[in-house]
Order: C-alpha cells, then sequence, then structure tokens
C-alpha cells in the first residue's frame, strides 16, 4: 500500500500519476483520498467538460491506476456544502493538501481503446 501526500499548488491528476511512476504502480486502486481544491475540472456524465473554481474539500473519491493510465471519479463540496461530482480532469489544482491511499494489484490493468464506448477502457489480466 502507498500512502502519500501531494502539495499546494500541485494539479491532483498530474500529481497521482507522478505517485504512480515514482512507486512503479502499474495497477493501483485509489482507496482513499482526502484534501481540499482551489479549482476543479471535471468530465460530466454527458461527456462535457465543467471547471468549478473553489475552495472545495474532497469528500470522496475512487479509481483505478494502470501502467497506460488513471480513471477517477471525485466528489467535492463548496462552502455552502453543495456537492459536484464527475471524472477527474486536468486543471483540479490542490489548495492545502490532498492524503491519499492506494492499494498495489497483482492483477495487470490495462486501458484499451474501446469504440463503443469512445474511452480508454479497464482490461484486467491475471
Amino acid at each position: 500500500m502507498i500512502i502519500s501526500r501531494l502539495k499546494p499548488h500541485e494539479d491532483l491528476k498530474k500529481g497521482i500519476i507522478n505517485l504512480s511512476k515514482e512507486n512503479e504502480i502499474k495497477s493501483g486502486i485509489i482507496i482513499c483520498m482526502v484534501g481540499s481544491l482551489n479549482s476543479a475540472t471535471l468530465r460530466m456524465a454527458n461527456g462535457n467538460y465543467k471547471t468549478f473554481k473553489g475552495p472545495f474539500e474532497i469528500v470522496s473519491s475512487e479509481g483505478t491506476i494502470s501502467a497506460d493510465g488513471i480513471h477517477v471519479h471525485i466528489s467535492i463540496s463548496n462552502a455552502e456544502g453543495h456537492v459536484f461530482g464527475g471524472h477527474l480532469g486536468d486543471g483540479c489544482i490542490i489548495n492545502t493538501t490532498v492524503e491519499i491511499g492506494i492499494l498495489k494489484s497483482d492483477k495487470i490493468f490495462r486501458r484499451v481503446f474501446d469504440p463503443e464506448t469512445g474511452y480508454k477502457e479497464l482490461i484486467i489480466d491475471d
């Protein structure tokens, strides 16, 4: 298991990718993530990206990590407690901190383009 802290002003998505490279995580599962963001860019259910201006608290997150990509969903709450969620995009800038826990897997995770969905989808090999 990897437990780490990402720091202020870092892009969350890039930080997760860098963390996975530094720890040679070829297959992993994000099991926890807490912290705060100044801004967030999320892909919504319709495939469009939306940018939110914070500050925000990260109230939940989960995802998978493979050698050829990450797939992370995140929920954030604003000062009034309103919650927004979606697929983690570039431009989610850390405010004070993000604490993250990643569980390495013995399975082999790959992301392969699926013409039916239009996205790279998870393939799990033994």
